[in-house]
């Protein structure tokens, strides 16, 4: 009698951001179809695949030594991602790879895969969910709608990377969105380079879904993925003037009153110099006329300080916006330089020590505008979404519709042991910090 053999295993390592986490899942199902079995850990693989990120140079180093670390406990390592642009300089630091592939070349990741342990197919055990593998937790998945981007920032390089501007077909996005509610998924974080150009490089050309005609553009689609049951999360929104138009779908509850804008900065000779798109001298007034239509609206952004030419003028006039701007959830990063990003030419460069002290300042003025906010929210009466359970502090911990995971607060729940992660209730604000919320279940 002649014994089966083990299926493959194969290990992965998911570095940046979340529209490569999509990148991964993406691998993972077609490989999972195949046969592979995914392995925790890299003494369990046969293979390791490693997703970099190279949208900055730190994050270069990150994936270099990540690869080097699947080298080391494991020895087979297939390199893809963002940083597989730069295969001579991952090979000069690490020649025993099997592979390298850029951003988006799925093909490319699993032929590498089946040079270095070929599939066993299993018709009984080769099966994939309609929504394809996760690696997110069940109740929330991000769904990504294009890829690339046509904006020219001078800070950065992903349009080299990931390409121009490439949206998928609405029914594509809603169909796999249906899937995601099916399987179980609560919340649909909505993820791309620039979430509000959706549709432009296609014309908004029209697809059908469910016999309807719906045209690919980003109020259609994120009216449509509203109908769905879930929370809808909107990411990397530029504030093109048609973006006032979903604030209405927000004040309706079609979806979360969450808008995630990159704004980088405020003072207007620094964002010229970036490059910025939808660069609008009044968008306090579109702001504000945004919590007129949707009270409940938290934005959040992330900003950079110490770009090259930034003045301590420009810096401060930052400040004073943002507490003007009142925005809900703001990261901050120091400038650092990307290598081919067109910002390395300029002469005015920002002392490190500079750096440091303005993203420490910026850092102090977010945390009391987020206090003001959130000590506000006490004595309301919420809808949270529960992600995990601390059984040692016996409480639930939650996200409000103002709170993304992983990058924005939680509400903390003491007694909520007996929720389940993906339960959506409503809780009592009883206190805030800087940025969590407590709150306790209806009595």
């Amino acid at each position: 009698m002649t014994l089966q053999k083990s299926p493959p295993t194969i290990g992965l390592v998911s570095l940046g951001c979340p529209k490569a986490l999509v990148d991964s899942e993406r691998i993972l199902t077609n490989l999972r179809a195949q046969g592979y079995v995914i392995s925790p850990d890299y003494e369990g693989a046969d293979a390791v695949i490693v997703n970099t990120c190279g949208f900055l140079d730190s994050a270069k180093a990150e994936s270099l030594e990540a690869i080097g670390e699947a080298i080391a406990h494991n020895g087979k390592v297939i390199v893809t991602g963002c940083m597989g642009g730069e295969e001579e300089a991952i090979r000069a630091t690490h020649p025993a790879v099997l592979a390298v592939s850029g951003p988006q070349q799925y093909d490319a990741v699993v032929s590498a895969v089946h040079d270095a342990i070929p599939p066993i197919p299993d018709p009984k055990t080769d099966l994939v969910p309609d929504c394809g593998l996760k690696l997110t937790p069940r109740h929330y998945a991000y769904l990504k709608i294009s890829e690339g981007c046509n904006n020219t920032c001078s800070f950065c390089i992903i349009p080299d990377i990931r390409g121009k501007l490439k949206s998928r077909p609405v029914a594509s996005v809603l169909y796999e969105a249906e899937q995601l509610v099916k399987a179980g998924v609560r919340e649909l974080l909505v993820i791309s380079q620039d979430t509000s150009a959706y549709g432009i490089d296609i014309k908004y050309a029209q697809s059908k879904w469910h016999g309807r005609e719906i045209k690919a553009r980003f109020y259609e689609l994120a009216k449509e993925l509203g109908s769905l049951g879930a929370w809808v999360r909107l990411h990397y929104v530029y504030p093109y003037p048609h973006v006032d138009d979903v604030i209405e779908l927000m004040a309706d509850g079609i979806v979360l009153p969450y808008l995630d804008i990159p704004f980088q900065h405020a003072a207007p000779n620094v964002l010229k110099s970036m490059k910025r798109p939808a660069n609008d001298a009044k968008v306090l007034d579109r702001i504000n006329n945004w919590r007129k239509i949707c009270p409940d609206l938290a934005l959040r952004s992330t900003f950079i300080v110490g770009y090259p030419g930034e003045t301590e003028e420009d810096f401060q006039y930052l400040l004073d916006w943002m507490k003007e701007a009142r925005i809900e959830r703001a990261g901050c990063f120091k400038y650092e330089p990307v290598e081919g990003a067109k910002s390395n030419t300029i002469a005015d460069q920002i002392p490190e020590d500079v750096k440091e002290d303005r993203w420490h300042r910026f850092m102090q003025a977010q945390s009391d505008v987020s206090a003001s906010i959130l000590a506000e929210k006490v004595g309301r009466t919420i809808e949270v979404i529960v992600d995990e359970i601390d059984t040692q502090e016996n409480q639930a911990i939650a996200r409000s519709k103002w709170d993304a995971p992983e990058i924005d607060g939680n509400v903390f729940i003491p007694g909520g042991h007996m929720l389940n992660p993906g339960d959506i209730v409503e809780v009592e604000v009883t206190d805030a910090s800087d940025y969590d919320l407590f709150a306790e279940l209806p009595s």
